[in-house]
């Protein structure tokens, strides 16, 4: 990565539904860098939509991630069910590179009233599956677990980046809203987005700011962390301190942004970050 490039979590709302095609273009009229495709309820894509995104992602000006399908969860006390994980975290992958994709994330799994050490050894060796089965395809896109919003899920950065550190090609996904929701407010400030990124920085080298993926928007949250995304101007993320700490530590990579006005915010954000 050459900078960061910020993303739409979907295709813009002005494409009204009109499909790949129609969204990409308004990507591009409206100088964003790119989408992250939301394989929501399953990996399912068209000829013609797999065409429009490759196209698309030919331009290496442009960025496209993926998002796993929600219902995944690694740690499920129904062995076929992790295996079901398994498989779509393979399909979201498979599809991310026939696409042009650069990564892809996924909300990795649940505690399910288990102790943490065991559900990270759980995961780990679904990651280690996963791991393996790509490299034998010859499949190196990314592997990004992202930190969660709620007590209940597994994913903080801590056990994201321990996870990080045991495979080639697995690094964080960091949403940045998730884990202010998940602490009740806190991680808002510049020194403390500055002390993340240290903390990354020393775990996983510096390095990783130059293939960096990453998520934000507002957010709603309580005792119990995440309710919903915001607009950000309508919530209390500091999205402004976020972006001087990443122009800081010169991060590159992509920034998706996931407010409910998904490419208003997103032009919000690409134009602040410009500005600096």
């Amino acid at each position: 990565m050459n900078k960061l490039h910020f993303l739409t979590a979907g295709l813009p709302l002005a494409s009204e539904g009109n499909g790949y095609k129609t969204g990409l273009d308004i990507v591009k009229q409206m100088d964003l860098d790119g989408i992250e495709i939301e394989f929501v309820h399953g990996v399912r894509m068209n000829e013609a939509s797999q065409k429009a995104v490759i196209d698309f992602t030919s331009d290496i000006k442009y960025k496209v991630t993926c998002h796993g399908p929600y219902y995944i969860n690694l740690n499920s006390l129904e062995p076929e069910k992790i295996d079901a994980s398994v498989l779509r975290i393979l399909e979201t992958s498979r599809m991310g590179k026939k696409v042009g994709a650069y990564s892809i994330t996924f909300h990795a799994a649940f505690y399910m009233k288990q102790q943490p050490d065991n559900v990270y050894n759980t995961i780990c060796k679904s990651i280690e599956k996963i791991c393996s089965i790509l490299d034998e395809e010859n499949n190196n896109i990314w592997i990004r677990p992202e930190t969660t919003g709620k007590g209940t899920q597994w994913g903080t950065l801590e056990e994201i980046v321990k996870l990080s550190k045991e495979f080639k090609n697995v690094l964080p996904c960091v949403d940045f809203a998730h884990i202010h929701a998940r602490n009740n407010g806190i991680y808002n400030t510049y020194d403390e987005f500055s002390k993340m990124f240290e903390y990354m920085g020393n775990e996983l080298g510096s390095e990783i700011f130059n293939d960096f993926h990453a998520h934000l928007a507002g957010i709603e949250y309580g005792l119990k962390g995440e309710k919903n995304h915001l607009i950000l101007n309508e919530s209390d993320m500091n999205y402004k301190d976020l972006l001087k700490v990443f122009k800081a530590f010169d991060v590159k990579g992509v920034l998706v942004c996931e407010s409910p006005n998904i490419e208003t915010d997103t032009k919000l954000l690409k134009d602040y970050y410009l500005s600096l």
